[in-house]
């Protein structure tokens, strides 16, 4: 499994993750606790609501993660990423990874909206590659961001930004496979061209996209979030 990371820093052992589970099946919350209990992650409450998953980081506010179903009762549509939002507004050190059955594509939007650090976005099969699943969860609680490789594609796939459709169509490709988490050396292998040739196209996006003069590495985050936002309002 391929992840867009906006940042990456060391990533905490599994040992000590401290997470709150907060999906409405019953069985699927179950099977992600003992998941993670084996791998010596600490579950610190399961819920099964939005509110729950609430009043659950009010009471425990130290915990390092919240996995959190997207869609939750009373009306499985927006309490999962509203609770998100919420969360990662009051509570910042607090991690968020969503799961989602689909994509709904506006949600990742939303939440790298409030920044780019502690969050994440996974179809739930995903799960199942336990390996990837808990290097997603080190890498969402030590800091970083992961946004399942379907959702970029969809996101990429249905953008509208008057600024992102100057890029040409080699930059848009540079664009895209960026937000898969390569770096120049990365995305030069996969396009089959020269890193040189990666660094001009990457200036000539920021450029396009009138990103200023910040460090490096912030203006390729806000370039990615650019895509997102401007597929959010297809």
């Amino acid at each position: 499994m391929t992840v867009y990371t906006t940042v990456n820093p060391a990533p905490p052992p599994e040992k000590g993750m401290r997470v709150i589970i907060a999906e409405d099946s019953v069985l699927l919350r179950s099977g992600m606790a003992r998941l993670l209990e084996d791998a010596g992650v600490e579950i610190v409450e399961q819920v099964g609501d939005a509110d729950a998953l609430l009043r659950a980081v009010e009471e425990h506010p130290e915990v390092d993660l919240c996995l959190v179903d997207i869609r939750m009762p009373p009306t499985y549509s927006e309490e999962g990423i509203q609770a998100g939002v919420a969360i990662r507004r009051r509570f910042p050190d607090v991690a968020v990874l969503l799961l989602s059955q689909h994509v709904v594509s506006r949600y990742a939007a939303d939440l790298l909206g409030g920044g780019s650090s502690r969050v994440g976005y996974l179809l739930k099969d995903r799960v199942a590659d336990i390996d990837e699943f808990l290097a997603v969860l080190r890498r969402v609680a030590g800091g970083g961001a992961a946004i399942d490789p379907e959702v970029v594609s969809q996101l990429l796939s249905r953008r509208r930004d008057s600024a992102l459709e100057r890029l040409t169509p080699r930059e848009a490709e540079v664009l895209e496979v960026m937000a898969q988490g390569l770096n120049n050396a990365g995305i030069a292998a996969r396009l089959t061209v020269t890193e040189r040739a990666v660094e001009k196209h990457i200036r000539s996006i920021f450029t396009k996209l009138d990103l200023g003069h910040d460090d490096y590495d912030h203006r390729r985050v806000r370039a990615v979030l650019r895509y997102l936002r401007g597929a959010d309002r297809a």
